[in-house]
């Protein structure tokens, strides 16, 4: 498979692990990457993360629900191991957010500082206690442009697929994204069927199979209104031909993580083993010895 580049990573496969609990360990990064994953972003860095809420997750038939929000260590722990991985030229892709624009930008630029090489911007969680109710084009705008002013980093911005998600996209372009993740997961709820009440006390992210349908057409209907610039494809992808499906739409990666909450390592070998099997040329079958190809010369 043909190197490709993706914010200035030069990766040798599209499959990239997207954010989330099994990105927030260094030693889970260091692994993931050994094991050929082509990148690998962080659980999401925040200055001022919310504590004391009741952070879980919910393995459905279909996909999980979670309650999480952002990592629990400190900015000051994720500069260190985030230059270690500089020193090492690891592929990482900083994820970060933060309660204003500002405060943002300032941290783009401490990060960048460590010679982290990508950044995604996960402005979209809707788990926050008071969840994000208006994520709208002048948001995506302010938080985009103001780290854009701040570091030259190249960074994408994750959005949520949903209602005026072309704006959304658009606005992340006139701050100066590089890229866009779609998508960050989506409102899900699930009913205790012995309490009857929802599970995890209220409604959070949903991600896994039954988003990839979505994803897909946004990331279709995207390209045919003219939006070109890279997208990281992102929900339900748990096989090879998923991958093939995001990349046949228009996405330039491929982003996997809920599907690793089962057997994380041996999944991710399954899914690059697919990836590359599906993109090897396929040669022509073999012609029987007793029978020229049709056309042949004698």
């Amino acid at each position: 498979m043909p190197d490709t580049t993706i914010l200035g990573l030069p990766i040798a496969t599209p499959v990239i692990v997207g954010s989330g609990l099994l990105t927030d360990q260094e030693r889970n990064i260091h692994r993931l990457i050994e094991r050929g994953a082509g990148a690998v972003v962080t659980k999401t860095i925040h200055p001022n993360p919310p504590r004391g809420l009741d952070e879980r997750i919910l393995r459905l038939p279909v996909g999980m629900l979670n309650s999480t929000t952002y990592s629990k260590r400190s900015v000051n722990h994720w500069l260190q191991v985030l230059r270690s991985f500089a020193d090492d030229q690891l592929p990482v892709i900083a994820s970060l957010h933060a309660d204003s624009p500002a405060e943002l930008a300032a941290l783009a630029k401490d990060v960048e500082m460590t010679g982290c090489r990508a950044l995604e911007l996960g402005i979209s969680c809707l788990n926050e206690e008071d969840g994000l109710e208006d994520d709208n084009p002048d948001r995506v705008y302010a938080y985009t442009s103001e780290t854009r002013n701040n570091t030259s980093l190249p960074l994408s911005v994750k959005l949520a697929i949903g209602e005026g998600m072309q704006d959304r996209v658009r606005a992340a372009i006139a701050g100066g994204a590089d890229a866009v993740t779609v998508s960050d997961t989506i409102s899900g709820a699930a009913v205790s069927p012995t309490t009857g009440d929802l599970e995890l006390d209220g409604v959070f992210g949903y991600s896994g199979p039954g988003i990839k349908p979505l994803v897909l057409a946004a990331i279709w209907q995207l390209r045919r209104r003219g939006i070109d610039l890279p997208i990281l494809g992102c929900g339900g992808v748990a096989s090879g031909r998923d991958v093939a499906d995001y990349l046949n739409v228009g996405a330039n990666a491929a982003q996997v993580y809920t599907a690793l909450h089962t057997d994380m390592y041996q999944t991710l070998d399954r899914i690059l083993a697919e990836t590359r099997e599906l993109a090897a040329p396929q040669s022509d079958p073999p012609v029987p010895a007793d029978r020229e190809p049709e056309g042949a010369v004698t």
